[in-house]
């Protein structure tokens, strides 16, 4: 699915394009760079995700944005295995069979390959066996595959936190509150150090996500009690997050590893973190089907067909509803000769040049130039080429009158027409 979006115009420079150039400084043996983020923006002063640089080997044999996709649905589909292995060997192949169909077709796995590439992908496979671990009594193997989390984004050393508490609480004393304090160490060195070390702020930049000291005593308070639950976008969250667990996955202790990506996520002033759009639930997937499968083996083997029922139900009704579904629409197969034309246009860019392009057309071209994003305030002036799909004026734009006066705005200034069809207008600076 998530190659089909690229062919059809329908991924995007952020976040795509950020995390291919990314690959590509790794993959040419250089610390993370992208130029659309800023002129030599560091990456590494945005988030903490070093694991991303494994990429590399296979961008170098393949460079294209579709070794970053297809990376990603491949990480996704390896945790089910530790899933699989776990329920059938602990309920059965029935079990095995819903639980990991429920996870396989999940919304928030669908979600995230709906929207581009993201480093989470590589933190999925890492909980699905840390936790299939956990949930089968091996702690060491458990604390093995949680402490590469840190290297994935920097909050999810809070994560690994919590299963070295769980791993604690399940007899291994030492081990448990040896990771728990490396995972709250990770993090606040990677907030509090590493990033800022690299940042052109020399802070943390998503502070702001969170509500300031600004806001007052009495907001604050209310964002960490009833602001958890309200507005109902993230109840809705919730219920879509359990239910195809039958609910059963409160039941489980595992559960608890969900509380620090819910919790930063609901505590945001950011609306965006609190729905089911998306990355941002991809890590929750393998932990629900994990407590789910947990929860499963304390609960009435009598009781046990009738939560695997409800379960896969809900998983069917949840399919309609999210990405993974385009996949049997006949639109998803078809090329529209918009997307032939762009393709033809974007032909004539050289390789190695500087290009803006509107944000649907940056992954097209990430692979072979230096390219930001046209209309963002913070890009390299004065590229060689701007190229905009005019029948797709998003962001960073705020309507399409808006885009038309830029490209009449560089028009105005050293640039020329080579090329103008179908709405997709190739200009080149004289």
């Amino acid at each position: 699915m998530s190659v089909r979006l690229h062919q059809r115009l329908r991924t995007s420079g952020w976040d795509l394009g950020i995390f291919e150039q990314a690959v590509r400084s790794y993959a040419h043996l250089r610390l993370p760079v992208s130029e659309l983020k800023g002129p030599g923006f560091q990456l590494l002063g945005d988030h903490f995700s070093p694991v991303v640089a494994t990429l590399a080997p296979f961008y170098r044999l393949w460079p294209s944005p579709l070794t970053l996709l297809i990376a990603q649905a491949v990480l996704f589909a390896i945790a089910v295995v530790p899933l699989a292995r776990w329920a059938e060997c602990a309920l059965g192949r029935r079990v095995a069979v819903v639980v990991t169909a429920g996870y396989g077709a999940s919304w928030g796995i669908a979600q995230a390959v709906g929207f581009d590439f993201h480093e989470v992908c590589f933190a999925v496979p890492l909980l699905a066996f840390s936790l299939a671990a956990l949930g089968g009594g091996r702690l060491g193997a458990a604390v093995a595959w949680a402490l590469p989390l840190m290297l994935v984004k920097e909050e999810l050393g809070l994560t690994v936190g919590v299963i070295g508490g769980l791993v604690a609480w399940k007899g291994a004393r030492r081990l448990g509150l040896v990771t728990a304090a490396a995972g709250l160490l990770g993090t606040a060195l990677e907030v509090l150090v590493i990033i800022p070390a690299f940042s052109p702020t020399s802070s943390y930049t998503y502070w702001d996500k969170l509500p300031g000291a600004g806001s007052g005593a009495v907001h604050l308070l209310y964002q960490a009690t009833i602001g958890m639950i309200m507005p109902d976008v993230k109840v809705m969250t919730l219920l879509a997050l359990l239910a195809p667990t039958a609910f059963l996955a409160v039941r489980s202790p595992l559960m608890l590893v969900a509380l620090p990506t819910l919790a930063w996520r609901f505590f945001s002033d950011n609306p965006l973190f609190w729905g089911t759009g998306f990355q941002y639930s991809a890590v929750l997937m393998p932990v629900v089907f994990a407590a789910f499968i947990d929860a499963l083996t304390r609960w009435p083997a009598t009781h046990v067909r009738y939560a695997l029922t409800v379960s896969g139900m809900a998983t069917v009704l949840m399919f309609f509803q999210a990405p993974l579904y385009q996949l049997v629409q006949p639109a998803t197969w078809h090329t529209d000769p918009h997307v032939v034309t762009a393709q033809s246009i974007l032909d004539k860019i050289p390789s190695g040049v500087t290009v803006a392009a509107t944000n649907n057309l940056v992954p097209q071209l990430t692979d072979r130039a230096i390219v930001t994003v046209f209309g963002h305030p913070d890009s390299r002036p004065n590229p060689e080429y701007i190229v905009a799909d005019a029948s797709n004026w998003d962001w960073p734009f705020a309507s399409s009158d808006a885009g038309v006066q830029q490209l009449n705005d560089a028009l105005g200034h050293g640039y020329r027409t080579i090329a103008d069809q179908d709405g997709i207008v190739l200009l080149h600076r004289t």
